[in-house]
């Protein structure tokens, strides 16, 4: 007869049982403490924020003086105007693209499983990447701006429709990293997700109104182009920036970011305990 032994289990230390508001604070304070964490590989990797403000100021340079002679738009201030809305969209959404690329490389790099065996809250993971990618977003945006205003872009419509523009744009971010945060914990490979990449978001935000009319394109493309979250929020962002009536767009971008939201947090999450 053999006897058989067991060592002890080894689990990760937890923190003592308290209330909901406890609960609550840590998982504030841990997430906190994981978004700075992601800020100081920005700050030790600037190569990572050089590009991710290139890409979208090579589209304004050469959307605005390669195609802006062509392009005849009925706005205050000509094709700029029309164009620098429909670009910050467009860069808002493409900064999701770290935010899946860099969940992945985190699971394949075992700090996941690091962050496990910590006493910490679960959400922290997910909460911290958001808040770290939200604050490289406002950066993007407001380098676009910058380099928008150079070329000739104005506010027309005041101080706060200006700020409503921007929120609206970094809200429209946060909720297609929300999408791009559930494809990186589900593919969970760094390179499956980046060929994946943007693949999904061109469609969305080329047949869309960003950067020409929709009123130019084919009468069975209209249907899809003006119907998609991608043109109704970026109308929404000209009507702020430039003026026209808000209250349409306004109530339909709350319901597209308020839906997308609601599903892709919990499919996140979901995909986040799977990993």
């Amino acid at each position: 007869m053999t006897a058989t032994t067991t060592g002890p289990t080894l689990t990760a230390p937890a923190r003592p049982s308290a209330g909901r508001g406890s609960r609550l604070r840590w998982g504030v304070t841990d997430g906190l403490t994981v978004a700075k964490r992601n800020l100081i590989a920005y700050s030790r990797t600037p190569a990572l924020l050089v590009f991710a403000v290139i890409q979208p100021v090579m589209f304004v340079l050469l959307f605005r003086y390669v195609f802006g002679g062509a392009i005849h738009v009925p706005v205050p201030g000509g094709y700029v105007s029309y164009l620098t809305p429909g670009i910050i969209g467009q860069s808002a959404a493409f900064a999701s693209f770290g935010t899946a690329v860099g969940l992945a490389r985190e699971i394949q790099k075992g700090v996941v499983d690091r962050y496990r065996s910590m006493p910490m809250a679960r959400s922290a993971v997910l909460v911290g990447r958001l808040i770290a990618d939200t604050l490289r977003m406002i950066l993007t945006v407001l380098v676009l701006l910058g380099v928008s205003a150079a070329v000739g872009f104005r506010f027309h419509n005041g101080f706060w429709p200006a700020v409503g523009m921007i929120a609206l744009a970094v809200a429209f971010g946060v909720t297609i990293c929300a999408v791009s945060a559930y494809i990186g914990f589900a593919i969970r490979d760094e390179e499956s997700v980046a060929s994946f990449g943007l693949i999904w978001l061109f469609p969305l935000t080329f047949v869309s109104s960003a950067f020409v009319p929709v009123q130019s394109m084919p009468g069975w493309l209209q249907a899809f182009a003006n119907n998609q979250p991608v043109t109704i929020v970026i109308d929404e962002m000209r009507a702020l920036a430039l003026g026209g009536p808000l209250v349409l767009h306004g109530w339909q971008s709350a319901v597209w970011l308020g839906g997308i939201l609601a599903v892709f947090l919990p499919l996140a999450v979901r995909a986040y305990r799977r990993v």
